[in-house]
């Protein structure tokens, strides 16, 4: 969508930041009855005592800067969809008093009040909202977070650029909001879907391995040190652009010259000066006719919004995927 372009690009060519992991300053609950009487196993397992979060707690956000949090976060404020999507599966839907204007997943997320974009939200309007918590990704303007921080505002800042990076974003948020068991049963289901993905391409030899070339938006592709070029990797594919890195424009004639077994990209994208799909402008190109991916017609388009955000369905995204490349081994 034409939206979606406008807020990506800015994320995209943004100066990249190492995302730091929050520090695990959490302690179980005090412990349940010593005198208790002996009980089955499943119901000594319901008793456990939950973990805990133990506050004031400090974390290092992708900035490298120090937020401390006096006590549970209560009123959220979420200007990136990505961050939306973690806190919402964290099951934080009621601290969650306002989102970005592109934040639509879950469907929950779309009645709530709105700040503005992801690069330069409404600072009025967050203002408004008297978070005691404010979390962005790496396209939040420095200007716009350094000014909330001025006032007293916690900001946490993510930028994730591999898997591992998402999984600790996950498990750091759920420590800052005291869901800490909640987001280790969210990262527990995601490695599972790694897990299923690799144990279903294992056996693919060097030889055997496809060539994909992926365009997120028209005109862009990405290289080595971003989690998209990880997806490709994951699933025991070729990225064709991993000799770059980072977000780059595209080269039409070296896309050619590589020849990639399958094609990707971001289904519902239009171009904003043409108006023309994304999936068409691919296919239209001069000289790529004559690629293998055209030719025998494998190129497919993945939901963007899955494909994009380093949340909770990145992983989904990896199975479709790995579904779109090998087929006949992920099912």
């Amino acid at each position: 969508m034409k939206r979606s372009l406008r807020f990506m690009i800015p994320l995209l060519v943004a100066a990249s930041l190492a995302g730091c992991a929050g520090n695990d300053n959490s302690q179980p609950a005090p412990g349940g009855q010593t005198s208790a009487p002996q009980t089955a196993p499943q119901e000594s397992a319901a008793k456990q005592p939950v973990k805990q979060t133990t506050y004031p707690l400090t974390v290092t956000d992708a900035t490298g800067k120090e937020v401390t949090f006096a006590k549970a976060p209560e009123r959220i404020v979420s200007t990136s969809p990505a961050e939306t999507e973690i806190l919402f599966a964290l099951g934080l839907e009621d601290r969650i008093v306002a989102v970005s204007d592109y934040d639509d997943y879950p469907e929950a997320a779309k009645a709530k009040p709105k700040i503005g974009g992801v690069v330069k939200p409404n600072e009025e309007a967050i203002l408004a909202q008297t978070p005691d918590m404010i979390v962005g990704g790496i396209s939040l303007e420095k200007p716009v977070s350094d000014k909330l921080k001025s006032l007293g505002m916690p900001v946490y800042i993510t930028h994730p650029t591999k898997m591992d990076d998402i999984l600790n974003n996950i498990l750091t948020m759920g420590v800052i909001t005291n869901t800490q068991e909640q987001a280790e049963k969210v990262v527990a289901q995601m490695k599972k879907d790694i897990a299923y993905v690799q144990e279903a391409v294992k056996n693919i030899k060097p030889e055997e391995k496809k060539k994909v070339y992926l365009e997120f938006s028209p005109g862009w592709t990405v290289g080595k040190g971003e989690f998209m070029d990880e997806l490709i990797t994951l699933v025991g594919a070729t990225n064709i652009a991993s000799d770059t890195q980072g977000w780059n424009p595209i080269s039409e004639e070296k896309i050619l010259q590589n020849d990639p077994d399958i094609i990707l990209y971001a289904s519902g994208i239009t171009d904003e000066k043409t108006g023309a799909k994304l999936e068409d402008l691919i296919a239209n190109r001069n000289g790529w006719n004559k690629m293998k991916a055209i030719r025998e017609k494998q190129i497919f388009g993945m939901d963007q919004n899955i494909l994009s955000r380093p949340g909770p369905r990145i992983t989904q995204g990896l199975i479709e995927v790995a579904k779109a490349i090998y087929p006949d081994l992920v099912k």
